[in-house]
């Protein structure tokens, strides 16, 4: 309840400076002017029209028959998705989803052509670390708010002020408020040049970088890059699966032999992602313009999309309203829809189409912190063989693929414990 509050008088705070800011900013709008280096304050304003032609919509859904099971063996329960669409449709305010990204300064840079929408905050505390994390899919920079005052301001959230950071969360390409590819080439190893230039372009020298989901693959990406400046990573969903296991995985083979009970553990995860759960990515992977077309046009759609990976990957035994609540599924769910990038997101799929569990080879400082409710539980030992340099490795008791969407606190905790040798 504490950190609750801390998190609402922080914001609030925010607010007010945001204010200032960008007084004399344009209204939203999906494409952007920006051509040159330069940075420029960003506001969203969501038109009113739209809004309401979203309600119109959910209100005209066509719903499908009930499942025939008892369990989501078929898939997200229409009664669960009914519960939250009917509060989407009469309830849910988009306005305040708004004013919690415009209580933070965004800003909007052009790189490679493309417009990169992003939240930038400085800490008050002296030789802070800069931080750039990235998000994921279904996700977006709305997963990672929580995170503001536990690490630009750690004295207000049991951490020391040599614990602080100045944080940059950018929007993926095709996510979100950043512009959309109007080509192919913007994938994961892509974005993880652009980040190096959107830190050196705020001005930071050196500077570390964390992800989970697609944002472990660029920080994996990043590391592998060895850009000058970038002293470490951190990620929540490591890429450790050896070149056995995988072979095993791929070709539905039974577990090698020899592997510990984590090992084991963890093959079991990844053989239920692959024989049951994987139908989402195989979509996005091979036809993400076809799976669009209804993600874009049925709100409904869309939610059930999402909702259906909120149940399987937050720790909450298979209903995400254990872990989140209503607001915070539709605030995200509503960002891709209001901006329509249902089909540039899952584009990213398509590009990258590649196995983002299977082995890195990083040598740079890396940290990992495994929770219980991710995809897979990487073990140690697998960990050890992909990042060579692994300077920190944690298990905690609580959090699941969205960690830092769950568990802000403990989230930052980890990142402070994580990258304190590299400060």
């Amino acid at each position: 309840m504490k950190t609750i509050k801390k998190q609402k008088r922080f914001l609030a705070g925010a607010i007010v400076a945001a204010s200032l800011i960008f007084s004399s900013v344009p209204g939203f709008a999906q494409t952007h002017a920006v051509k040159g280096t330069e940075i420029r304050p960003y506001h969203i304003k969501v038109s009113e029209t739209a809004i309401k032609e979203l309600r119109q919509r959910i209100l005209a859904t066509r719903w499908p028959d009930k499942e025939t099971v008892s369990d989501q063996s078929q898939g997200v329960k229409l009664q669960q998705i009914q519960k939250l669409v009917k509060y989407w449709g009469t309830g849910y305010d988009w306005r305040k989803a708004e004013a919690k990204l415009n209580a933070l300064p965004q800003f909007v840079t052009n790189i490679d052509g493309l417009d990169i929408q992003f939240v930038h905050i400085k800490s008050k505390h002296p030789n802070a670390m800069p931080l750039i994390i990235t998000h994921g899919w279904p996700g977006s920079i709305f997963e990672l708010i929580k995170l503001v005052g536990p690490l630009t301001d750690p004295t207000a959230f049991g951490g020391r002020a040599e614990d602080a950071f100045d944080i940059v969360l950018p929007s993926m390409p095709g996510y979100g408020f950043s512009g959309k590819p109007t080509g192919t080439g913007w994938d994961a190893d892509h974005i993880a040049r652009a980040w190096d230039v959107l830190m050196k372009r705020l001005g930071y020298k050196k500077y570390v970088s964390q992800g989970g989901d697609w944002g472990s693959v660029v920080a994996d990406k990043m590391a592998q890059q060895k850009p000058e400046g970038l002293l470490g990573i951190h990620v929540n969903m490591p890429a450790t699966v050896p070149a056995d296991v995988a072979k095993a995985l791929n070709n539905s083979e039974a577990a090698p032999a020899g592997l510990s009970q984590k090992e084991n553990e963890a093959f079991e995860s990844l053989n239920y992602l692959y024989k049951k759960g994987g139908g989402y990515a195989a979509m996005m992977v091979t036809r993400p313009q076809t799976l669009g077309y209804g993600l874009s046009d049925s709100p409904v759609g869309l939610a059930a999309f999402f909702l259906d990976k909120f149940n399987e990957w937050t720790y909450s035994g298979g209903h995400a309203e254990q872990a989140l609540t209503q607001d915070e599924m539709l605030d995200d769910i509503s960002l891709y829809w209001l901006t329509n990038t249902a089909v540039s997101a899952a584009q990213l799929y398509w590009e990258n189409n590649a196995n983002n569990f299977n082995a890195v080879d990083i040598s740079i400082p890396a940290a990992i912190t495994v929770f219980p409710g991710e995809i897979y539980r990487a073990p140690k030992s697998w960990a050890e063989k992909s990042y060579h340099n692994l300077i920190y490795f944690n298990e905690v008791k609580k959090g699941g693929h969205f960690a830092a969407w769950e568990q802000p606190q403990l989230f930052a905790e980890e990142l402070r414990a994580a990258f304190k040798k590299l400060r």
